[in-house]
């Protein structure tokens, strides 16, 4: 439960202000707007990563700024982030997926199961040392992948930590709109139960969530679930339909 927060950078600049956000256990948000409206400066408060410079972030009905350092990080234990700019690790697929959980490095089930759950296990396949396929160029025999592959791989990492909050992103922003579209099949099915947080331009999965929080400039302009806010013919409606044009 995030109430009425706002974050200011230290050169003075709002990234956010004045933004509620409730969130149950199970629903999915899907977070959007323009670039620089907010939104990865919001995930970064959900995920515990930053402190609100104004607000509450309330889990379980506790206040994390009245917290333990220790129950923070026990929190962040339970939230799985794959950013925007993720990292490329110019290690082994193995190792770049037990990052998320490192002490699954030489649990090959584990390992398999996650790229299996982000379809990164057909990117294996096709690799000539497997799971043991050194990626990246920095080293003699490495295997560079292309942004959709390596975003697979960076998907297993996050699936391997088995949390119970997942945000992620622009999870799919390198994929094509086939790849994407078995990604978040894959996605939903894999969530349930759990809370999870996208965050992304495009609209073309937006119905999977249960609440849509459209930011500009910063502040919550609309909120709520797609047929809410197509009847409400706003920002989210408008921009909806420019994209459902391409389609």
């Amino acid at each position: 439960y995030l109430h009425r927060v706002a974050k200011r950078y230290p050169a003075g600049h709002d990234a956010l202000s004045d933004v509620t956000l409730t969130l149950e256990q199970g629903e999915m948000a899907f977070l959007t707007g323009h670039s620089g409206a907010g939104k990865s400066t919001l995930m970064k408060l959900i995920a515990l990563i930053e402190r609100p410079t104004r607000g509450q972030v309330v889990i379980n009905n506790q206040n994390i700024s009245q917290v333990r350092r220790s129950q923070v990080a026990k929190f962040r234990r339970n939230v799985g982030v794959i950013f925007q700019d993720f990292f490329r690790y110019q290690l082994t697929v193995r190792e770049n997926i037990a990052v998320g959980r490192i002490a699954y490095l030489d649990d090959d089930t584990q390992i398999k199961e996650s790229a299996e759950k982000s379809l990164a296990a057909e990117v294996v396949a096709d690799l000539p040392g497997g799971y043991d396929q050194v990626l990246g160029k920095r080293f003699a025999g490495g295997q560079d992948l292309s942004g959709g592959q390596w975003q697979k791989i960076a998907l297993a990492r996050a699936y391997i930590r088995d949390a119970q909050l997942l945000i992620l992103d622009e999870p799919t922003s390198a994929l094509d709109a086939r790849a994407e579209y078995e990604v978040f099949q894959r996605f939903s099915e894999l969530i349930e139960g759990k809370t999870a947080v996208l965050i992304s331009h495009r609209f073309s999965t937006v119905r999977m969530a249960d609440v849509i929080l459209f930011l500009e400039f910063g502040r919550r302009l609309e909120m709520g679930a797609h047929e809410e806010l197509m009847e409400l013919n706003g920002r989210y409606a408008e921009l909806f339909r420019l994209q459902a044009r391409g389609y």
